[in-house]
């Protein structure tokens, strides 16, 4: 059942419009006043990390966004949480495109089948962790994932590309394929039935919204399971809210560390990524990464306790008024001579930013990138990315370090890599152990796992801090995602999500990469006698797609495939029969190479048509050549030597000087010489 209600009691209880004394703690105090320009010319550090594609490096030294969050010193800027007074009045007037749906709003038996499903993929070994590229650097992510999708659908972030395990539909039966076992078949439905049911949830909802609760019978009965642990969880509650002192990153000099020390790999991507932990890298939007923000953003006792109170929930917020229209830009009261040139900053920060996200955006290694889609109709996600995250296993999570929320899991980031617009759906589940006992009944005693939200390039308007109970869903609808970011921050015990999104797949897919491989390919020629090859055009602009295509099968999907190991054919063989077919179709395509240079190298052809083919394949291989040996790094760098055997990258395709079945050897620094020369001769 569908309710817009007011708000008068927590969000984490299923009565409605109650008023009770609420088990979370009042946040902050009403804050100093900011340097507002200072303050933005942060945030625009903080939300213009690294790519998410390709993790290039920010324009500015991560020394300029530390310094500038210590000039922010022990300010914070405020946020509402359920217990303060304007919270809802908040949610309405600036995070509109954010609906919650209560556990006990979700049918039982779905809730049943969709923990145990997760569970048995944990169990199986289905969740890895990833060792992703950014700025440059190999990390691994601390939080463990997998994908699940449709057939033959990838996912891509932080130049990884992950290959969905299919879940198997009742209309789908993956194509008669037995790629895996009856149990993880069983897990991979339920998770369908999850999406099935959050592509109608989601479709149905109306404009205005904001909160599914339970029917009022379930209400009451609720409400007098938790009344004996409601003042116990309140206290319990403002103990893991109030930021610990001792948080502060201590430098560690382990690998790990040093290789993710600027960074928060989940920003600016899903919540999907890693943690904030500092030992296996961060997600958080101030660098798509940087620890180093954490370091001088401690939240003091005294600004947090019990002292932060009623002030606080009182709404004296300096400088916030509520908006009156939703998606329109903040004007604040109050800012008197600062608003003109605060704004004036602002607009010439948000374009440099979109600029370069735009440039950042632009290479994903497709040989035509396609102009961006818009999601129209009704909502149709077709994947889901399963995060697992245990608090203990997180050494020296990261605080929240603007608004002073609490720990991160998952730093502050956008969801990446999806289809305009499109609307994102998260199931949240809570566990004790691997058993699956649920956090229900003893959620007093721990801490609930949290979203947070703040409204992107917006220095006025407060955050929103959303708690979560095991089992709620929460969907990110409209523009909310693209307009907003979001945050993830740690409870006190483990946690599953489950978070479908429409992914942009438009060169994301096997139907997609097999049809660039039958395009490039119709270039070749066999002959049906002697089986010898030859080029049917010899135009430039032809021969240059053929190795665009070339090259985004060996390092899109080849390498990004084996990159990974063995972890996918370990427990679902669905994608290994096309990965080979994808592998010949490549050796082909090296054939074809061969042939291009011997056409450049002969001396027949004509003086500036030979110099433009040189120039074309010269281009080619030269990207080819620093791309092999980049890979060949990353295949045998410090961390992927610590990954067990069967998880460790393999470096493929890969052959020596002397293998007579390759045409073209895998080093051409020599042929890169030789075209070079030829070209030098001209």
């Amino acid at each position: 059942m569908m309710w817009f209600l007011p708000l008068y009691g927590p969000i984490g209880r299923c009565g409605a419009g109650e008023a009770v004394s609420p088990p979370y703690p009042t946040i902050l105090p009403p804050q100093p006043q900011i340097d507002q320009a200072r303050l933005l010319v942060m945030l625009y550090y903080m939300e213009s990390g690294a790519d998410t594609e390709t993790g290039r490096q920010t324009q500015q030294p991560s020394d300029t966004r530390r310094r500038l969050l210590q000039e922010l010193g022990d300010q914070k800027i405020p946020f509402l949480g359920p217990s303060d007074r304007g919270f809802q009045q908040l949610w309405d007037s600036s995070y509109s495109g954010l609906v919650l749906r209560k556990s006990c709003s979700v049918p039982p038996e779905l809730h049943g089948r969709v923990q145990a499903a997760l569970l048995t993929l944990r169990k199986k070994g289905c969740l890895l962790r990833d060792l992703v590229r950014v700025r440059d650097r190999d990390v691994f992510t601390t939080v463990s994932r997998a994908l699940l999708g449709e057939p033959g659908h990838t996912y891509r972030y932080l130049d990884t590309r992950l290959f969905a395990i299919p879940w198997h539909s009742e209309d789908t039966e993956v194509k008669g394929q037995n790629c895996c076992d009856p149990d993880l078949r069983a897990a991979c439905k339920a998770l369908w039935e999850l999406n099935t049911f959050f592509c109608t949830d989601v479709s149905q909802l109306k404009e205005g919204d904001r909160l599914t609760q339970c029917t009022k019978g379930e209400a009451e009965t609720k409400q007098v399971e938790e009344g004996d642990t409601e003042s116990k969880h309140s206290e319990d509650s403002k103990n893991s809210e109030g930021g610990d002192s001792e948080s502060r990153q201590s430098e560690e000099g382990d690998t790990e560390s040093k290789h993710s020390e600027e960074w928060d790999i989940e920003s600016k991507h899903s919540e999907e990524g890693c943690s904030g932990s500092k030992r296996e890298g961060e997600w958080e939007t101030g660098s798509k990464h940087s620890s180093e923000e954490a370091e001088s953003s401690q939240v003091k006792p005294s600004e947090t306790g019990v002292a932060a109170g009623s002030e606080h929930s009182e709404g004296k917020y300096p400088g916030w008024s509520p908006k009156t229209t939703v998606g329109a830009e903040t004007e604040p009261m109050g800012l008197g001579t600062q608003e003109k040139p605060v704004a004036q900053l602002k607009h010439s920060l948000s374009d440099h930013h979109t600029e370069d996200k735009e440039e950042q955006a632009s290479g994903q290694g497709c040989s035509q990138p396609s102009p961006p889609q818009v999601c129209t109709g009704p909502v149709k996600f077709n994947v889901t990315l399963l995060n697992y995250m245990d608090p203990a296993a997180m050494s020296q999570l990261k605080e929240e370090p603007y608004y002073g929320m609490g720990k991160m899991a998952v730093g502050w980031h956008h969801d990446e890599n999806l289809i305009t617009h499109s609307p994102v759906a998260v199931y949240s589940y809570s566990c004790h152990d691997d058993k699956g006992e649920s956090s229900e009944g003893g959620s007093g005693e721990k801490a609930f796992w949290r979203i947070g939200l703040k409204v992107a390039w917006d220095i006025h308007t407060p955050g929103l801090m959303l708690p979560l109970e095991s089992g709620d869903c929460y969907y990110m609808r409209d523009d909310l995602n693209s307009t907003h970011q979001h945050c993830v921050l740690a409870g006190d015990i483990a946690r599953f999500s489950s978070t479908h999104r429409v992914a942009e797949c438009s060169s994301g897919t096997l139907t997609y990469i097999q049809s660039q491989c039958q395009k490039a390919l119709s270039n070749l020629h066999t002959d049906p006698e002697t089986g010898s090859h030859s080029l049917l055009a010899l135009l430039p602009r032809t021969l240059q797609h053929c190795e665009e295509i070339h090259n985004e099968v060996e390092f899109e999907w080849l390498r990004q495939y084996w990159f990974q190991g063995q972890r996918y054919a370990r427990f679902c063989s669905w994608w290994t029969r096309p990965m080979e077919q994808l592998e010949k179709d490549w050796r082909l395509m090296e054939t074809m190479t061969m042939l291009f240079l011997a056409t450049v190298e002969e001396e027949g052809q004509a003086g500036e048509g030979r110099r433009e083919l040189a120039e074309t394949l010269l281009s080619a291989l030269i990207d080819r050549h620093q791309q092999r040996q980049t890979w060949r790094d990353r295949c045998h760098s410090s961390l992927a030597q610590t990954l067990p055997p069967e998880e460790a990258p393999v470096d493929r395709p890969f052959w020596g000087v002397d293998d007579p079945s390759m045409p073209l050897p895998f080093d051409l620094a020599d042929i890169i010489n030789r075209v070079e020369s030829l070209l030098w001769r001209m």
